[in-house]
C-alpha cells in the first residue's frame, strides 16, 4: 500500500481540493496554510483514515504536528499501521 498516495487522495476529497493535492510533496504545508484545512476538517481528515486504513486516533494521539506537513500526516499514518 502506498500510504502517501492514500493520504493525498484523501486530503482532496475531505478537502475538495479538485485534484489540487496529486501535485503535494511530503514537504507541503498544510495546517495554517492551507486554508480549506480548518478545525472541522481535519475532524473529517482523521475520520477517514480511521475509515481507509481501519486504526482508531485517540485524542491525545493527535497533535498540531501531525497535520504540520504532508510527510507528517504520512509519517502518523504509517506510525499507526506499524
Amino acid at each position: 500500500m502506498d500510504t502517501m498516495r492514500e493520504v493525498l487522495a484523501i486530503l482532496d476529497e475531505v478537502l475538495s481540493l479538485g485534484g489540487r493535492a496529486n501535485g503535494f510533496s511530503r514537504e507541503t504545508e498544510l495546517l495554517g496554510v492551507l486554508p480549506e484545512l480548518d478545525s472541522m476538517a481535519v475532524v473529517g481528515v482523521i475520520n477517514m483514515l480511521e475509515e481507509r486504513f481501519g486504526f482508531t486516533v485517540e485524542d491525545d494521539e493527535i497533535d498540531g504536528s501531525s497535520f504540520a506537513t504532508v510527510g507528517s500526516l504520512v509519517a502518523f499514518v504509517d506510525g499507526k499501521l506499524g
